[in-house]
């Protein structure tokens, strides 16, 4: 998916895996920082499921950026109820129509998160270095789709 800038994991505001395709123009200027990202994707989520009766946010636009969230259950070891594990994009959209692009994230992606949930289904999400191996298999995954016609 050559729109992709960064694809990343977020579960309970912290930002497990992630991965950065190609440089964002505006991180050059203002440097995010991920830790913020991933408490407003969290609170984002939150904030839709309340106030609109357990519905899900898909995406928002800023100028030609997308920010897309695909939402999936994971459970932990230390909870007894399952619990949202966001996958996100940043994708540029300056040719595109947003729902398609939004389309062929979720396709594209749905591998990757079902392997993250397989993997680290009951696991201790306290322990967070745990997760650095994976974003070698979400750079593996992209190197393969890209190349792949």
């Amino acid at each position: 998916m050559k729109e992709l800038y960064e694809l990343g994991f977020v579960f309970r505001g912290f930002v497990l895996v992630n991965h950065i395709l190609k440089e964002l123009p505006i991180q050059k200027e203002s440097g995010i920082n991920k830790d913020l990202r991933g408490a407003f994707i969290s609170a984002i989520n939150t904030f839709v499921d309340t106030a609109f009766n357990k519905n899900a946010i898909e995406y928002l636009e800023s100028g030609n950026i997308l920010f897309i969230f695909k939402i999936a259950e994971i459970q932990s070891e230390d909870n007894h109820v399952k619990e949202p594990i966001i996958v996100y994009g940043l994708v540029d959209k300056s040719k595109k129509k947003s729902e398609r692009l939004v389309r062929k994230f979720f396709e594209k992606i749905e591998p990757v998160l079902q392997l993250f949930i397989q993997k680290y289904n009951n696991a201790d999400f306290t322990e967070l270095n745990q997760f650095e191996p994976f974003q070698k298999v979400v750079e593996e995954f992209f190197i393969k789709k890209e190349t792949t016609p």
